[in-house]
This record gives structure tokens, sequence and C-alpha cells, in this order.
């Protein structure tokens, strides 16, 4: 596992290489709005370490995950979702809807949220 991966849309966008609008960052997550909101709020939250999945997180980098819950508390406390309550998707390989091979999470928030309601 290296730092970032040259062919990864998320790496590039941690580099600063493609625009977003950043919500949140410090020293080993990065937030950002959706381009293609599922939600009045649909933020993405993706480690700046390159973990291609779920499949990929282990002792080594098991941190950086918990980490991850504890800045998305805090980025819908910044977001003014915490009391209405949101949700966080993580999707694990194509068949699960990834289509981005870098993990992260989703954050969806502003509406009532019902099952079929999957980015």
């Amino acid at each position: 596992m290296s730092a970032f991966d040259d062919n990864c849309i998320f790496c590039k966008i941690i580099k600063g290489d493609i625009p977003s609008t950043k919500v949140y960052e410090d020293d080993l997550c990065y937030a950002f709005r959706d381009i293609n909101p599922q939600a009045p709020t649909h933020i993405l939250v993706v480690p700046k370490t390159h973990i291609s999945s779920c499949n990929d997180v282990n002792e080594s980098n098991e941190a950086v995950v918990g980490h991850i819950y504890s800045a998305i508390a805090r980025i819908a406390e910044q977001e003014g979702i915490s009391k209405t309550g949101y949700r966080i998707i993580t999707n694990c390989g194509k068949d699960a809807g990834q289509t981005v091979f870098h993990l992260h999470f989703h954050i969806l928030a502003g509406k009532p949220m019902g099952e079929g309601m999957l980015p």
C-alpha cells in the first residue's frame, strides 16, 4: 500500500490535482462534497493513504478507519446534521456498487432516507 495511487481519482483530489469542494481535512482524511449528490447533504470522506476497499483494511491501517468515524461525527456537527440524522455508506467491491477503488464513506442527510436510497 503506497501513500498515493497515481491512477486514482480520489488520490488526485487529495493531492489537489483535481478540484473539489473541501468540507474537512486533517492529517489522516479528507472530506469533500459529492459532485453527483444523492441527498441535499452528500459528502465523501476518504483516507489520505490509498486503501482500495474495506477488504484492504488491516492492522497497519485500521486506526485510520476509526479516525474517519470520529471525523464523520465532527463533520455532521459542522454541517448541522448530527441531531436530525445521517446515513454513512461504504460500498465494497464492484457488485456492491463501488466505482472508485479508494476506500470512501458517503455521508447522506437532509431528507428522510428510504431503503432504496443508496449511492
